[in-house]
């Protein structure tokens, strides 16, 4: 009777230790495609790494994983890519004094546009 208990014990016990390490893996693996859908894959044409398959995309997956399970956060594995690879890794650059008239320029571009578009209005 109590070899049975044990038994149900173990059991227990593995199923719930399998779970809990399927589902970390589970969570790497959305992490790691969370961050890799935001970053470009050099070699292809504005591919992200995620959809890619070419060589330089499967390392920079295999770079994003490690990074994870070393404990580093998104933005800590964002800085250390762009400084290894440059900010044009990243579909959605950083916002700042370098980026300003990136950033800025579709508004520039919206308020010269309706300017022009209300004088030729008044003109007619």
């Amino acid at each position: 009777m109590k070899f049975l208990y044990f038994f149900k014990l173990i059991l227990c016990f593995n199923i719930i230790c399998i779970s809990t390490s399927s589902f970390s893996i589970e969570n790497l693996d959305e992490k790691v495609k969370k961050l890799t859908l935001e970053l470009r894959c050099m070699t292809c044409q504005n591919q992200s790494v995620y959809d890619s398959d070419s060589d330089y995309a499967k390392d920079i997956k295999k770079l994003v994983e490690e990074k994870f399970t070393e404990g580093l956060s998104d933005q800590e594995i964002k800085l250390f890519l762009t400084e290894r690879y440059g900010e044009y890794i990243l579909f959605r650059p950083y916002f700042n004094t370098k980026n300003i008239l990136l950033w800025l320029f579709p508004f520039i571009l919206l308020i010269f546009s309706l300017v022009f578009f209300i004088r030729n209005l008044k003109k007619n």
